[in-house]
């Protein structure tokens, strides 16, 4: 016995509807895509750079749950995404360097934590000045001597690898746990060529703007970082 056309069309409405629901909330709870707009974080991460983030590994649910389930907090060295605390419309990627409790201190552009120097092969200096020893720029002395300063409670410090040119927690102070949305996990495609513009440009300058991204995908497009996991 054959299907009506409307039996039909109502499967593939339905099977549609699970598929949806299904990507709304591995989106929500599970992975989730970010752009890397800034050189904060170069050169562990570059401006291109399209991520999945991980937003399970962080999540709630109470020790029982974390026995069963590959849940932890976050730790020193994760590279993490979270809300801005300065702006909750802006999302930001970090590396977390310090963990509730923990005593941070940078003294000449090195980073001290607890009282021991932390060794940061991933970390790039750019400005041969250093705040407060040749050059008594404000903004240069509280980057390169911050601290000490005790984490507190239920927050994370979190700083960028281009730690010379990074706006970060020794400016707007720690990230609470609460505005934390995941872990960087891998690179899943790194476009050199034009950003996508941080604000709504009209959908004239966003068709072309998507259009020269199509011209230049693939010669434009830095094959050797794809699924690169960050560390």
């Amino acid at each position: 016995m054959s299907r009506s056309p409307r039996s039909t069309a109502r499967e593939y409405l339905e099977a549609l509807l699970v598929a949806g629901l299904f990507l709304a909330f591995a989106n929500t709870w599970v992975l989730k895509t970010f752009y890397i707009p800034s050189s904060s974080m170069e050169g562990t991460l570059l401006v291109g750079d399209h991520l999945v983030v991980n937003r399970f590994i962080y999540g709630s649910g109470g020790e029982r749950v974390r026995r069963l389930l590959p849940l932890r907090p976050v730790a020193r060295g994760d590279i993490v995404v979270f809300r801005s605390p300065e702006g909750m419309e802006l999302d930001l990627v970090k590396r977390c360097v310090a963990a509730p409790g923990d005593v941070v201190d940078f003294r000449d552009k090195r980073l001290f934590l607890n009282g021991q120097e932390v060794v940061e092969p991933y970390v790039v200096h750019r400005d041969p000045a250093i705040g407060g020893r040749t050059s008594f720029d404000a903004f240069r002395v509280r980057r390169d001597q911050f601290g000490p300063y005790r984490v507190p409670p239920a927050h994370y410090f979190c700083v960028g690898d281009n730690r010379d040119l990074s706006h970060d927690s020794r400016f707007w102070g720690p990230v609470p746990a609460t505005l934390v949305k995941g872990r960087a996990s891998a690179i899943y495609w790194s476009y050199g060529g034009e950003p996508p513009p941080t604000e709504w440009p009209g959908m004239a300058r966003r068709i072309g703007q998507l259009a020269r991204t199509a011209v230049g995908f693939f010669t434009r497009t830095r094959w050797s970082r794809t699924f690169e996991v960050p560390a």
